[in-house]
């Protein structure tokens, strides 16, 4: 599929303009300049043709921006990546030397370029725009991204320059697992998805809340094939006091609801600290697979028994969902990483898996005889039947006379059994007492 770079200076409207290509708010659009930092991916189609659109953080040189540098080198990486580049400049600022610095990285890149002036809302404004010619990147197009005029021309002259299509091409990703990595603000998320990645596909810096998209790649190496999601860190509401952070918390939690596995990472030197815990509830409550990550290992001060006491902390943290792989890596010097994906194609194997009935009875009938539940009121319940019902994360009818005397310690004790006997580490596992 044709891929259609977007580029431009900060707050000229690119966010706005991939919304609309993408037909839904994916990425995050505010009037405060610089908001975007990543590349950001998404799927148009016009007339009947399909292309993906990548969304760019805004061009900027000598700037206060410590993300200055990394935001050139993603606009770079996603102009060498494009089939197309759509160039977007402002009407009512003129040409500034940001736009003529683009200009002359496009003229050296040789792509085709689409030059694109932005909030031309009026007749009036319609003058301001033919400045752009003296760039000489050819013909202009006028549009406005926040009430889409223009916009149909403009995706008219981007078809016509994308080479055509061979044959449509279905959605191959559509039907892999999607595994979110979520935690706190600088724990080293964006790290280790670009360690995962071998490249530098998410910007990282030592400041707190570097990304502010949750940003989905797909991945395919050492055996392994999913959709990477990257998320923004999530901070405790009293503490989010900026409109952009509260979108981007609002994103990852989105995340979290459409993953199927949660990488949840904490830094070693903090521990499981309380908001930790409400991302690790978060996760449960939405009934999502999980690995916790213990991060920066190598800067914690150890001795022959800290690693076991660590863990052991940490699982009496979370009981009773206490059945989580645990891996304790350095992202920056790649250890142990390896078996982080290894630990979410497990734990997401044992998410989808699907139990037979009839090896579910022979398992858990007798341990239910052996261990009845208790009487309630001089009434006796007595399971006859287990079977595996039909959602997306382990849940399990069991059909008794008296479903309403079932309290919640014998469905632990059914759960625990049910771990005792299948492997379904790293899932939440749903108990429903049904009548016969």
């Amino acid at each position: 599929m044709s891929l259609v770079a977007i580029v431009g200076r900060p707050n000229v409207g690119k966010s706005t303009l991939f919304n609309r290509l993408v037909g839904m708010r994916k990425a995050i659009v505010d009037e405060t300049a610089g908001v975007t930092r990543d590349r950001h991916y998404g799927k148009c189609e016009w007339c009947g043709r399909e292309f993906s659109v990548v969304d760019t953080g805004g061009w900027t040189t000598n700037s206060d921006d410590v993300f200055e540098g990394a935001i050139r080198r993603q606009v770079a990486i996603a102009i060498e990546e494009s089939d197309l580049v759509l160039f977007m400049v402002e009407a009512a600022a003129g040409i500034t030397d940001y736009d003529a610095e683009i200009a002359d990285l496009l003229r050296r890149s040789k792509k085709p370029v689409v030059l694109t002036v932005n909030k031309v809302d009026s007749g009036e404004k319609q003058y301001d725009a033919y400045q752009f010619y003296s760039l000489g990147l050819g013909e202009i197009w006028s549009i406005s991204a926040a009430n889409g005029s223009g916009t149909g021309d403009l995706l008219d002259e981007i078809l016509r320059q994308l080479p055509e299509e061979t044959a449509p091409k279905e959605d191959l990703h559509a039907d892999l697992p999607h595994i979110a990595i979520v935690g706190k603000p600088n724990v080293g998320k964006s790290s280790l998805t670009n360690a995962l990645l071998g490249e530098e596909r998410n910007i990282v810096t030592p400041v707190a809340g570097t990304t502010r998209d949750s940003i989905s790649t797909y991945y395919n190496k050492f055996g392994h094939e999913f959709m990477l999601v990257d998320t923004a860190g999530m901070r405790k509401k009293s503490r989010v006091n900026e409109d952009l952070e509260f979108y981007s918390v609002l994103r990852s939690i989105r995340a979290i609801e459409q993953a199927d596995v949660c990488i949840l990472m904490i830094d070693a030197n903090n521990g499981m600290e309380a908001q930790d815990m409400s991302i690790f509830n978060l996760i449960v409550r939405n009934r999502k697979a999980c690995v916790l990550v213990v991060n920066k290992w190598d800067l914690f001060t150890k001795d022959s028994n800290t690693l076991r006491d660590y863990e052991a902390a940490l699982r009496s943290r979370i009981a009773p969902f206490d059945d989580v792989p645990v891996i304790f890596t350095s992202v920056p010097k790649k250890q142990r990483i390896m078996d982080v994906l290894d630990a979410a194609s497990h734990v997401y194997a044992n998410y989808a898996r699907r139990l037979p009935t009839a090896r579910l009875n022979e398992a858990m009938l007798p341990e239910i005889e052996n261990y009845p539940p208790p009487a309630w009121k001089g009434k006796y319940v007595k399971i006859k039947y287990v079977t595996q019902l039909p959602t997306r994360f382990p849940a399990f009818a069991f059909f008794c006379n008296l479903p309403q005397y079932v309290k919640e310690p014998y469905k632990r004790f059914l759960e625990n059994k049910l771990r005792e006997h299948f492997d379904l580490q790293g899932c939440p596992v749903q108990i429903y007492m049904r009548s016969k």
